[in-house]
């Protein structure tokens, strides 16, 4: 993968934050599962949310760990952490 601090951004969705990291093994832009979720929810609880929609779709979850790779990406607290990342395909 490339240089994390070349290719990490922040993308805007109306007025929410979503962190995004350029993948350079398939040459795509990858964005933060929890991000996308809290932007189109509004949710308090975040990985609650996620939790729940996991356990409603057996799909989803049988997929979980390969739709939604851990990538790194800055964390609100300025550290580095692996962190659920999804392309548009999965996200759409």
């Amino acid at each position: 993968m490339a240089k994390p601090e070349a290719h990490n951004g922040i993308k805007l969705f109306e007025t929410k934050q979503i962190r995004s990291v350029w993948n350079e093994a398939d040459l795509k832009w990858y964005f933060s599962v929890a991000d996308v979720v809290e932007a189109l929810t509004d949710s308090v609880n975040v990985k609650d949310y996620i939790k729940k929609m996991r356990k409603r779709d057996p799909a989803l979850e049988a997929n979980w760990g390969t739709i939604c790779p851990p990538l790194e990406l800055l964390a609100p607290d300025g550290k580095r952490r692996k962190t659920k990342c999804a392309k548009n395909e999965v996200l759409a």
